[in-house]
């Protein structure tokens, strides 16, 4: 008798073992990494355009954390497994002072091992197995894996058009909700946006969350990239368009993305529902922020000159990135959508393709990944609705590498 070859796991957990939750792109990024751009050593090297990470910052972050290292020795044992009460309240400060517009008690806060835990405890609360989230494209690519692979949710894309820039509408809110076939318990709604790198205005969040009020569905808004605005247009939170958030709108940020600190794996969330707070509590110990990494962190947003400082140091690098990153994509005749938040450019390679199918968008991916050694994200990662376009992320490399990527694509397009 052969050996059973799934390990005589149960059907998850065969299911995980045959086919990993993680993006063919990520996988890729993975396989590739140990031989990375240098301008040296390794000019021809893999240059990772696909990564959502901004290491523009690691000079101001890492001395400013650097400061408060030794922590009290409190920090070595059981706290609060939704976050110490103390992070909870310089977090509660820091979130008025830098984008919520207002204060919310610590207690409405719980705070979590990333935005993906965050996010996946949160929807485990609101909606049960084979219930539908939906999701407006082009989208960030990791939720499917954060709500589907063991909230066993099902995410209702929200189809958007490229003729009109993508613009959500309450009618394509509509054709999604009416062709869910399945309950939907919530919207996944992110700004700024990821991929488009968009900011949505007052007007049109509260067309979203009268929307959902209408259809009783929770909202929750995504506001991670909310201090990475380079753009004319200010960053407006939820926070600030309701005078309360009630029951069914609810805040996730994080750490990763607007201070460049993924891989401390900080999330939280912010809401005045106490039944779902409660809920998230009994998660939480299965995603629970280490003690040091609290203490490390508290300490960091609590110096309020350091991150104004920081916060204007960050829209000034990313708005000189960006500019880089569009002038050489221009110079590559490689159109793209302007962005004005986030670490990303959304890129329309439609004319580089034989013919408009998801196939096509496939073989120009991997012939870029292949023949340019440059991973950017496909379109449908992002599960856009039309074949060709791409994402472009250019805060988690040297500016040098991006470019000198970007210019492989274009001489490979060419």
């Amino acid at each position: 008798m052969e050996p059973d070859s799934t390990g005589d796991l149960s059907r998850r957990g065969a299911q995980l073992a045959a086919h990993s939750p993680m993006p063919e792109y990520i996988l890729e990024h993975r396989a590739r990494s140990s031989s990375r751009w240098h301008p040296d050593s390794n000019p021809e090297g893999y240059v990772a355009l696909c990564i959502a990470e901004n290491n523009l910052m690691r000079d101001l972050v890492v001395p400013q954390l650097a400061r408060d290292l030794l922590p009290p020795s409190r920090v070595l044992g059981y706290d609060a497994m939704i976050g110490a009460e103390e992070f909870r309240t310089q977090l509660a400060t820091f979130l008025e002072r830098a984008f919520l517009g207002r204060r919310f008690t610590p207690e409405q806060i719980a705070v979590l091992a990333g935005a993906g835990t965050v996010l996946e405890n949160v929807l485990y609360a609101l909606a049960d197995p084979g219930d539908a989230v939906l999701v407006p494209t082009p989208s960030y690519a990791g939720f499917w894996a954060d709500l589907e692979t063991r909230d066993g949710l099902h995410i209702v894309p929200v189809h958007c058009s490229s003729d009109d820039g993508f613009r959500l509408t309450t009618k394509h809110l509509d054709a999604a909700l009416i062709g869910a076939e399945r309950p939907v318990k919530a919207l996944l709604f992110t700004n700024p946006d990821n991929p488009l790198g968009k900011i949505a205005t007052a007007d049109e969040i509260a067309r979203v969350v009268d929307w959902a009020e209408a259809h009783d569905i929770h909202v929750v808004f995504d506001e991670i990239y909310a201090l990475s605005v380079f753009g004319e247009a200010p960053f407006t939170s939820v926070a600030a368009v309701r005078p309360d958030l009630g029951d069914h709108i609810h805040i996730v940020w994080a750490f990763s993305k607007d201070f460049g600190a993924s891989g401390l794996r900080c999330g939280l969330v912010v809401s005045e529902n106490e039944p779902l707070l409660a809920a998230v509590n009994g998660l939480a110990y299965w995603g629970v922020v280490s003690g040091h990494t609290q203490w490390i962190l508290g300490r960091m947003i609590a110096d309020d000159a350091w991150v104004d400082h920081y916060c204007g140091e960050l829209r000034r690098r990313l708005g000189a990135a960006h500019e880089n990153v569009s002038t050489a994509l221009a110079e590559a005749r490689i159109p793209t959508f302007p962005a004005e938040a986030g670490i990303f450019v959304v890129c329309d390679l439609r004319r580089f393709m034989a013919e408009q199918t998801w196939d096509a968008e496939n073989e120009l991916w991997r012939r870029i990944l292949e023949q340019a050694n440059v991973n950017i994200t496909p379109g449908a990662a992002c599960r856009i609705s039309e074949p060709g376009f791409m994402r472009v992320c250019y805060a988690a490399e040297p500016i040098d590498a991006v470019l000198d990527g970007i210019a492989r694509v274009g001489r490979l397009l060419g």
